[in-house]
């Protein structure tokens, strides 16, 4: 017997032949898949025995659910283990090859089910973020009137990739890179275990480079366990007729870190929300760091100048204004140089933008501002300040009574020039920082001799 689709459905000797052969021959990572709750490796934060998840796989109470996180992690794992638990029916699609007619098949072969033996059906979406709106939107009514049960994985955020209205109906679960010492267990197992793993091929891993392709691996336990095989594979016996998988092999099988960096999800926005939170807080190395680690993964230079040129503002601001100046002429200067030389110009200026004196009250003035436009509407300009420019403005009255600031001692006329109903209010207040501790001095001198010079 087979299940196809949710389907079951006979199976005669060949195809068991094939089917068994091609479990045979399916990479180690498939082949080392759990299929009990017990067997999984890592993400206790979400199947402790004491966690929501793990008390519902048990008792068969699973509801929609969104598996989200990094590949590598488990998420196809931990729905395979619900598919090897539940009493329900269980069929997967993935939405990078199917379509609304694969979708409709499901749903109708689940409604069969339901009618005629009261079964659920669950349904596993694996990269349930490549399906469109409108194949989403089809899926909606159908986990809200409990035909299907809907599991869905992806690796982009679901608050950013998923409808809403699915969001609402499922419970998130985030699951994190795997920690190294659980990725160690696993390359032990993939080893060592002679049912599921490699340990008919009678071989042996040193500790060193275990502990390399652990860390190496980047918290993905596929890509440690591709490795693996590899390093099985490609090793030819030693004297004693096993096959050592030294720190040397592990080094060959795994050119270089992975960087978990998709330009278009997660990992993008935390790594530049890193790098500027890091140059805000006068950290240069980590600013540096994660510059690199943008510039490693091809991410767009445009973008990494405009953040810093932003950053040189908003955050150090009047307190050094030529880190502004600086991150600007670096901008301009890795668009003309380009890669690889710009991530010297780029580190230059982040490092400057890092170490300067920080301000962020330019940004507050702003904001305040913005705040009070958005409360009191259109107030009048002062008539004084008005435009006089235009034949019949003295009619008006527009200008008359206006001070010229240069014809006062420090260029410097006391008068109103804020609308008369916020008379006395302050936006741009500079710290004590860098050279806003010039200004700030400037300005109370130049109030303090005006008032003199009145009495």
């Amino acid at each position: 017997m087979r299940a196809e689709k949710g389907v079951i459905t006979k199976m005669d000797l060949f195809e068991y032949m094939r089917s068994t052969n091609k479990e045979k021959e399916s990479p180690l990572a498939a082949r080392l898949r759990p299929t009990t709750l017990d067997e999984v490796v890592g993400q206790q934060h979400i199947i402790g025995k004491d966690k929501l998840l793990y008390r519902a796989i048990q008792a068969d109470k699973i509801s929609s659910i969104i598996f989200y996180g990094p590949p590598g992690t488990g998420k196809t794992t931990l729905a395979k283990v619900i598919a090897n638990t539940t009493s329900a029916e269980f069929t997967q699609i993935n939405a990078t090859v199917a379509g609304k007619k694969d979708m409709e098949e499901v749903v109708a072969k689940a409604k069969d089910m339901q009618g005629m033996y009261g079964k659920k059906t669950i349904l596993f979406i694996d990269e349930i973020h490549r399906f469109n709106k409108g194949q989403q939107d089809y899926l909606l009514p159908f986990v809200e009137d409990g035909t299907i049960v809907l599991i869905g994985a992806t690796t982009e955020n679901p608050y950013f990739e998923v409808n809403g209205a699915l969001i609402s109906r499922s419970i998130i679960f985030e699951l994190k890179p795997i920690e190294k010492e659980d990725i160690k267990k696993l390359i032990e197992r993939a080893v060592y275990d002679k049912e599921k793993g490699m340990g008919a091929y009678d071989a042996v891993i040193e500790e060193d480079a275990a502990e390399f392709l652990a860390e190496l691996s980047g918290g993905d336990a596929r890509h440690a366990l591709n490795a693996v095989e590899l390093g099985i594979m490609t090793t030819e016996r030693s004297s004693d007729g096993k096959i050592h998988l030294t720190l040397e092999v592990a080094q060959e099988c795994i050119q270089k870190r992975v960087i978990k960096y998709d330009k278009n999800g997660d990992n993008h926005y935390d790594t530049i929300s890193a790098f500027i939170k890091s140059m805000r807080g006068s950290d240069p190395d980590a600013a540096v760091y994660y510059l690199a680690k943008m510039l490693y993964a091809g991410e767009d230079v445009t973008l990494i100048a405009r953040r810093m040129m932003i950053c040189a503002s908003e955050d150090v601001g009047n307190a050094d204004p030529q880190a502004l100046q600086v991150a600007v002429s670096a901008a301009l200067a890795a668009e003309r140089v380009g890669l690889p030389e710009a991530q010297i110009i780029l580190a230059q200026a982040a490092s400057y933008i890092a170490c300067a004196p920080k301000s962020n009250s330019a940004c507050n003035a702003i904001f305040d501002a913005m705040q009070i436009v958005r409360e009191t509407g259109n107030l009048p300009v002062p008539t004084h300040l008005q435009d006089a420019h235009y034949k019949g403005a003295a009619k008006l009255g527009h200008g008359t009574g206006y001070k010229y600031a240069h014809d006062y001692p420090n260029h410097y006329v006391e008068q109103q020039y804020l609308p008369y109903e916020l008379n006395g209010k302050e936006f741009y207040k500079p710290s004590g920082n860098g050279y806003e501790v010039k200004i700030k001095e400037h300005m109370k001198r130049i109030k303090e001799e005006a008032k003199q010079d009145r009495e």
